[in-house]
């Protein structure tokens, strides 16, 4: 098996940035890895699960006009977000299963999918997070699980922060890998200037040769880097620098949450890193995946998911609001 190449600049598009098997481990083992051995399907099948849809204005100050849909009922609601050049269809195999049991929320952020992108000018990821914590208010739920793919998981921690005693953990895919120390930006210039002269080039090469293993099918990579290319220029790129230059301390320092990262086994995460900034960080690796493990094999990531969210809701009553309540720290 080939592994995924690990470049300084992968480190930021990842971050941004699918027989028998064996069981997944449980969700509070720090390393364990699960080999996947079905073959995923070409491409996301069609959601069976009745979508009710609607759209809201961000909380950011833009009040960007941000696309959402909303799939069973059930608490706590699982909120699945995209992630760098991305839409909320990256979930369709992850919505019958989850809308059997429980809400499932899926978000357009802005500029991306059918959301607006006309009103904003800053392409935070701040922003992007209140673009989800928009949608959460909005569909009512009170209890939710913040699920983000790549950079989607930054987001995520900036939605829970708007989210005051609502979220109860944060799932990373395929992302915080390495959240102590800044990126430094000068690693990161050539591959953005090449951005800057030719965006679906450069993005479709750098996709396609880094964020798939020799086992992912052809199809669903070619319906990806395809994809991925093809994002408007002048969000992909405003929002990757945003990206680059988060300061993770101040937002993991406000908030009170568990934080489990779901990643591909072909690239490294400085666990011992972000554990000094973020004590109760945890990994579970994924063997024979690339950087979209919920398309690659949606049947591993659905079980291992699902037995994350029912530890964390069987924990749940027996502890204080895990996202801090202003003015009760």
């Amino acid at each position: 098996m080939k592994s995924i190449k690990v470049l300084p600049s992968l480190v930021l598009i990842a971050t941004l940035a699918a027989c028998t098997r064996s069981e997944p481990p449980a969700p509070d083992a720090t390393g364990p890895t699960v080999a996947p051995q079905v073959v995923a399907p070409p491409h996301p099948p069609p959601p069976q699960a009745d979508a009710r849809e609607a759209r809201v204005k961000s909380l950011a100050k833009d009040g960007s006009e941000i696309r959402y849909r909303v799939y069973g009922r059930g608490e706590p609601a699982i909120v699945f977000i995209h992630g760098w050049s991305c839409d909320s269809g990256y979930w369709d195999a992850q919505l019958n299963e989850f809308a059997a049991r429980n809400t499932v929320i899926t978000v357009d952020l802005a500029g991306h999918g059918e959301s607006a992108a006309k009103q904003r000018k800053d392409w935070s990821i701040a922003n992007f997070g209140a673009d989800v914590a928009a949608a959460v208010k909005d569909s009512g739920s009170q209890q939710v699980v913040l699920v983000g793919s790549s950079m989607g998981g930054p987001v995520a921690l900036e939605a829970a922060r708007r989210l005051p005693g609502q979220v109860i953990g944060i799932v990373g895919v395929d992302t915080f890998r390495e959240l102590a120390t800044p990126f430094p930006p000068e690693q990161f210039e050539p591959l953005l200037a090449q951005m800057r002269s030719d965006f679906a080039k450069t993005v479709g090469g750098f996709v396609g040769e880094h964020f798939f293993t020799e086992r992912t099918d052809p199809i669903l990579k070619k319906w990806i880097v395809d994809d991925m290319s093809a994002a408007p220029p002048k969000v992909a790129i405003p929002a990757i620098i945003a990206l680059m230059a988060m300061d993770y301390g101040p937002t993991l320092a406000e908030l009170d949450l568990p934080i489990i990262a779901v990643n591909s086994a072909g690239s490294p995460t400085d666990e011992a890193g972000i554990r000094e900034v973020e004590p109760r960080f945890k990994m579970v690796n994924l063997q024979d995946v690339g950087h979209f493990p919920m398309l690659e094999d949606p049947q591993t990531f659905n079980r291992i998911l699902a037995r994350i969210v029912a530890e964390w809701v069987a924990l749940e009553p027996q502890r204080n609001p895990l996202s801090a309540v202003p003015g009760t720290r």
